[in-house]
């Protein structure tokens, strides 16, 4: 009897301390919770170049924006390539290419900036022989790079839902 319950004791112990550890979903009550709500009225002003087009089209998707907006999200962007590794012959054979936002929230019924943060990443290129190879590589990282700093902004965005009161939004 005791060879049956001791291998079930450390796992019940586990479950019920992690009861008590004041964890709790973002996304509590769906698309009707304080979080999805708030993001679904926040609206994202134009964002200058290709990056911006591109982060713009992705924060779109990831907000599913409906209604009236309550909040503009405006977006300052950032897009630097720079040379990393250099061959004998002084050419480069390897790119950085880094995106960062500056971002803030603005609350439209009172005028002022409720959040301003930033988001950032980077991604490495390999710099081939083919310039339409590379050209076709940067693209895909400002792509990927894209999707992150919209997921970064959204987070951030949720967590402001997530830890401002009702009343104060």
């Amino acid at each position: 009897m005791k060879r049956l319950i001791a291998p079930l004791a450390a796992p019940m112990m586990l479950a019920l301390s992690l009861t008590g550890c004041g964890l709790r979903p973002l996304y509590a009550g769906g698309a009707a919770g304080p979080v999805a709500s708030t993001l679904a009225h926040v609206e994202v002003a134009p964002i200058e170049g290709k990056a911006g087009w591109l982060v713009a089209n992705a924060l779109r998707d990831r907000l599913s924006a409906s209604g009236t907006p309550q909040y503009r999200l405006e977006i300052k962007l950032d897009d630097q390539i720079s040379g990393l590794g250099v061959s004998r012959d002084n050419s480069v054979t390897r790119e950085r290419r880094t995106l960062r936002a500056r971002y803030q929230l603005i609350d439209l019924a009172h005028g002022t900036t409720v959040l301003d943060a930033t988001a950032g990443s980077d991604s490495g290129i390999d710099v081939v022989g083919s310039e339409y190879a590379t050209i076709a590589a940067e693209n895909t990282a400002l792509e990927r790079l894209s999707g992150i700093i919209a997921d970064q902004i959204v987070s951030r965005l949720a967590l402001y839902a997530d830890r401002t009161p009702p009343a104060a939004r």
